[in-house]
């Protein structure tokens, strides 16, 4: 949890030594880690990159490559729930790397993405939640819902939102 202590002016200051950066696969990430991570370092803080798999055929989206990712094989059967939990763990580990920094780590989950972030930022004991806010269009936000507005409803740590709109 954050350390509180006095600075030299006698005003309590919280020391944040863990954060939890929660992305999607959608190329606007790289905004979120960025802000996340250069945050993280201002703070010397712990870095966990989590990822939560909701629905295998989100990965199907066809983006250019971002981050070093160059996305999928389509010729991959999407029913195939083990072979998507392996792309998704590549996806997490290719981010990873971008960051140039072994102490990153990484956290793969499954399920519902708001509570999967709770509950691993509660496990965790992070200090601070970084989430990015874009607008996903009509059908995602009726199939997957607004996961910042859950975590913010929900969670008991301070969250960052960083603002990635395409």
């Amino acid at each position: 949890m954050s350390r509180a202590y006095l600075s030299n002016n006698n005003q309590i200051r919280f020391k944040m030594k863990k954060v939890l950066i929660a992305i999607d696969y959608n190329p606007v990430s790289e905004k979120v880690i960025d802000a996340g991570y250069k945050l993280a370092q201002k703070m010397d803080a712990e870095v966990v990159l989590m990822h939560v798999v909701a629905d295998v055929a989100y990965y199907g989206i066809q983006y250019p490559t971002f981050m070093g990712y160059e996305g999928f094989d389509t010729s991959l059967d999407l029913n195939l729930a083990t072979e998507m939990r392996g792309v998704a763990k590549t996806y997490l580990e290719t981010v990873a790397e971008h960051l140039n920094d072994p102490s990153v780590g990484i956290q793969l989950e499954y399920g519902d993405a708001a509570d999967a972030i709770l509950k691993y930022a509660e496990e965790w004991n992070a200090d601070l939640i970084v989430l990015g806010t874009h607008s996903h269009n009509f059908l995602e936000k009726l199939l997957l819902g607004d996961v910042a507005s859950q975590v913010l409803k929900h969670t008991k740590v301070p969250v960052f939102m960083v603002p990635v709109r395409k």
